[in-house]
């Protein structure tokens, strides 16, 4: 199996789950598109997780019944069971490893089948294809459309930069252009912190195309940015 560390950087931004007391959490079943749509906000917000406590909430009563179309709800399970990926990646368990990549690919088919235009699973689609060793002409194609769907929402946005940071050289010029522009848009934005770290773990092949964008920023964007790097690299 072909796992980069800038892979491996991605699935702990990306695949974070929420910072709340997990062991006191329930899901009442009559309730529970509710709740997992709230799981589903808190999931995006933090970079801590209980993988127990994650495998639990996946596989209880309340998460089964929810239907495939409710793209609230789905959301937050895809996010829980990258929360469990990536605790298996941490740990080295191929096996656990495998077993929940191929259930998130599961659930990204049943979400798409219902929700085509849902940003978050193209990118989740995507980031599965690079974690097996598969940079290929589909895979990119999973990551224009998750531009195709969403070119605007930050929090996709920076996942999604992390995401094809390790092959943004073997992405066509004009998917390349909209990752860099993404990465130039969210620093403007405020996102310094993120869009630095995203620098910092980028291969040294591509930090030329990203010093380029930061190079238009306004001088104090770029100086906060540069303290930001100072930080993480500290």
């Amino acid at each position: 199996m072909w796992l980069k560390p800038a892979v491996q950087r991605l699935l702990l931004l990306m695949l974070a789950a929420s910072g709340l007391a997990w062991g006191f959490l329930a899901l009442p079943t009559g309730a529970a598109s509710d709740d997992l749509r709230y799981l589903g906000t808190e999931l995006l917000q933090s970079e801590t997780f209980d993988s127990t406590a994650l495998s639990r909430e996946l596989s209880s009563p309340a998460a089964q019944a929810v239907s495939a179309c409710d793209s609230s709800a789905q959301t937050a399970l895809l996010l829980m069971e990258m929360g469990l990926t990536q605790a298996a990646l941490r740990a080295g368990n191929v096996g656990d490893f495998d077993r929940h990549a191929k259930a998130l690919e599961t659930r990204s088919k049943q979400a798409l089948s219902c929700a085509p235009r849902d940003s978050l699973v193209w990118l989740v689609a995507f980031s599965l294809k690079i974690l097996h060793g598969e940079p290929d002409e589909q895979a990119l194609d999973l990551l224009e459309m998750s531009y195709e769907t969403s070119p605007n929402e930050a929090w996709i946005g920076i996942r999604r930069i992390i995401a094809a940071m390790p092959i943004l050289a073997l992405l066509s010029q004009p998917l390349q252009q909209k990752v860099l522009a993404e990465f130039e848009q969210l620093a403007r934005s405020g996102f310094l912190y993120e869009t630095a770290r995203c620098y910092a773990g980028a291969p040294t092949s591509t930090r030329p195309l990203l010093l380029a964008r930061i190079r238009r920023l306004d001088a104090g964007e770029q100086k906060r940015f540069w303290d930001e790097l100072e930080k993480i690299q500290s």
